[in-house]
């Protein structure tokens, strides 16, 4: 059985599919390295406008796969290199991709399929999905770079009860602790993904980058310096700012170009 994380693109949206069939896209070594690749790439790639991450076969990720654990994971030096080293720059990647990021998310959803949804920018999942981390039951804690993505989404108080009592929870319940944007019926969750992403890429992507680069440094309490204020107000002089301006009182469609 292959396990592969799978890029396609349509125009100016890019399309990450984990599969793992047979496995729930359960996340071998192997693949958390694709992720982090492919991220890495869509990174650098100034014509992705959102990148849309799903799983392949009706389930997002059944978090890491176990059958691994005995060689990747065999000793506390090899515990530390899995997830400071494999899992770790995969979740970066994603969470600092620089394009607005959509988890589709369809039913299992847990694990390191949760901190791979919860590095993402919006998450739209289908009403049966299923999520938790039930790792304590395996005997170990959430790593610090896996939860510090939880925590940022959740709340502390959110991500404990999660990990302490490890329970796999529906949807309702996710969206009510946070960790979703918006649940729609399993049938809708493709469609409602696609318009989400066809809003998203009607808007000007640098405003969209710069939305996500700023809302994430305005996590940290230190107050911005001036080389940031210059840094961000530097889209006053760019081609989309001038052109959304002269579109809405021209009455006309803006063409944002990134510019």
């Amino acid at each position: 059985m292959d396990a592969r994380v799978l890029l396609e693109r349509d125009g100016a949206l890019a399309r990450v599919t984990l599969s793992h069939p047979g496995r729930l896209n359960a996340l071998t070594v192997s693949m958390w390295q694709e992720l982090a690749a492919v991220f890495g790439q869509l990174a650098e790639d100034r014509d992705v406008r959102c990148v849309v991450i799903g799983g392949e076969g009706g389930d997002f990720a059944a978090g890491a796969d176990i059958s691994e654990f005995p060689q990747a994971r065999g000793d506390a030096a090899a515990v530390q290199h899995y997830h400071r080293r494999v899992i770790a720059p995969a979740l970066a990647a994603v969470g600092d991709c620089p394009h607005p990021v959509i988890a589709q998310i369809e039913g299992v959803c847990v694990g390191g399929g949760l901190e791979i949804a919860a590095q993402c920018d919006l998450r739209i999942a289908g009403e049966s999905a299923r999520f938790g981390a039930p790792i304590g039951k395996l005997g170990f804690p959430m790593a610090p770079d896996e939860m510090r993505g939880l925590i940022a989404l959740a709340g502390r108080a959110a991500t404990l009860a999660i990990l302490l009592e490890g329970r796999v929870f529906g949807a309702r319940e996710a969206q009510s602790l946070g960790l979703l944007t918006r649940v729609v019926p399993d049938g809708e969750v493709a469609e409602e993904v696609r318009r989400t992403a066809e809003r998203i890429m009607q808007g000007a992507p640098l405003a969209a980058r710069l939305n996500k680069r700023m809302s994430r440094r305005l996590l940290d309490p230190a107050p911005l310096t001036q080389a940031e204020y210059d840094d961000f107000f530097s889209y006053a002089d760019s081609r989309d700012h001038r052109e959304g301006v002269r579109a809405f009182l021209a009455g006309a469609t803006p063409v944002f170009t990134g510019d």
